[in-house]
């Protein structure tokens, strides 16, 4: 059993954190940031599906399936280095030599990652130096990894982090983590940049069949506009600090480490999803009793992803049939007529539709459920066993303020 602490990337034995002004986009503020291991880690990772990938996320497949190790991970905020061919490759080979010249660790164990306006190349001289800069600011504790999740965030209103420990082998284990998300978060990977550290000692195969399997109903299972970055990257690194029986098997300590591992993600993930761009409320669709698994993802994400039902959520309007109208088009096959839907919040619980009918309810109680900060859409498909949550926010006029002049 976990146990939820304070803390984030720099929670976990042998890690520490900086952030820096490096003038890459924005003006006076901390746009650089790092995450060090003082030992070699084995590392994990799960990357955008999108055909156009930016330059560090081929840098970080590269280095996640083929280096021995990784230590460092740099990111930058402002410019996503994204669509800037081989120079953009090439400045991340630039910003992890001057990684591991400063910190005297192999160039293929650093990974890049960038976030912010596609198409735009890095000033990279200002990135060698903020290097610099972050090498010589780095620290362990709990101020240098929250300086460090702020530093990340491009759009986001607050910066997002969480720590846990767990017993590993007798051992107290720790995995902290931090990460940046507010809009182009669409299910088809992790949607964001996320980073996650651990002082486990575990076999990297197990690390990241792990990692990959959470990410399907963690990260996968969040939506803010529909649309699927080119960045989008997880990370995570394991020191083996925590000096645990190596986890080399699908037994009970592995089970435990995905159990704490589970709860990192899904914290993460809907803290994105609630602070989605120009976003009041976190939109929550549970579906249960479905036919397969992935009719339960491909339902509940669909009535999170729908424009008109996020417009409904941001205007408390009671219009459940846009819920059903989207698992309609889902691409999921059910029989409506076996289908109940609730409303539910803090405020309470309501029922709106029960098996093919709409039922007559209370037009002001369901106002003041849907009112509440966060609001779950809960379908009982009665149809089968499996159950599945996904993960959004509604859709305000400030979304569009927003995303309107985001490069100028």
């Amino acid at each position: 059993m976990y146990t939820v602490i304070e803390g984030g990337v720099t929670a976990a034995k042998g890690y520490e954190a900086s952030a820096v002004e490096a003038g890459i986009k924005y003006k006076n503020r901390k746009d650089m940031a790092m995450v060090y291991s003082v030992v070699p880690c084995v590392c994990a990772g799960t990357f955008t599906t999108n055909v156009v990938k930016a330059a560090p996320v081929l840098w970080d497949k590269e280095v996640v399936e083929n280096s021995a190790n990784a230590r460092a991970i740099v990111v930058n905020s402002g410019i996503a280095n994204a669509c800037t061919g081989k120079q953009g490759y090439e400045y991340c080979l630039k910003t992890a030599q001057a990684v591991a010249k400063d910190l005297k660790i192999s160039e293929s164990s650093v990974l890049v990652a960038s976030t912010g306006v596609i198409g735009m190349q890095l000033p990279i001289d200002k990135m060698v130096e903020g290097v610099h800069k972050l090498v010589a600011a780095k620290a362990p504790g709990l101020a240098a990894g929250t300086l460090a999740a702020e530093a990340i965030m491009t759009t986001d209103t607050v910066s997002k982090q969480v720590a846990v420990n767990v017993e590993i082998g007798g051992k107290p284990v720790t995995i902290g983590g931090m990460c940046k998300g507010s809009g182009m978060i669409h299910p088809n990977m992790c949607t964001m940049l996320g980073f996650i550290t651990t002082d486990v000692s575990i076999e990297k195969s197990l690390l990241q069949e792990a990692l990959s399997n959470i990410v399907k109903d963690t990260f996968n299972m969040i939506t803010v506009d529909g649309d699927t970055s080119t960045n989008d990257t997880l990370l995570i690194m394991a020191n083996g600090l925590a000096e645990n029986e190596t986890i080399t098997e699908k037994n009970e300590d592995y089970q435990d480490f995905v159990e704490a591992l589970y709860y990192v993600c899904e914290y993460l993930a809907k803290k994105m999803a609630g602070d989605g761009e120009g976003a009041t409320k976190l939109f929550e669709a549970k579906v249960v009793n479905a036919k397969t698994k992935e009719d339960a993802r491909t339902l509940s994400r669909a009535i999170v992803a729908s424009n008109l039902s996020k417009a409904a959520i941001y205007g408390c309007d009671a219009n459940f049939g846009r819920f059903l109208c989207a698992m309609g088009y889902s691409g999921a096959q059910f029989d409506q007529n076996d289908v109940e839907l609730f409303f539910e919040s803090s405020e309470g619980r309501l029922q709106v539709f029960d098996k093919g009918t709409p039922i007559v309810f209370d037009e002001e109680k369901a106002t003041k459920i849907l009112g509440a900060p966060e609001v779950t859409i809960f379908v009982d498909m009665h149809e089968g066993n499996e159950e599945a949550t996904a993960w959004g926010c509604d859709l305000t006029y400030d979304y569009v303020k927003i995303n309107a002049d985001y490069r100028s």
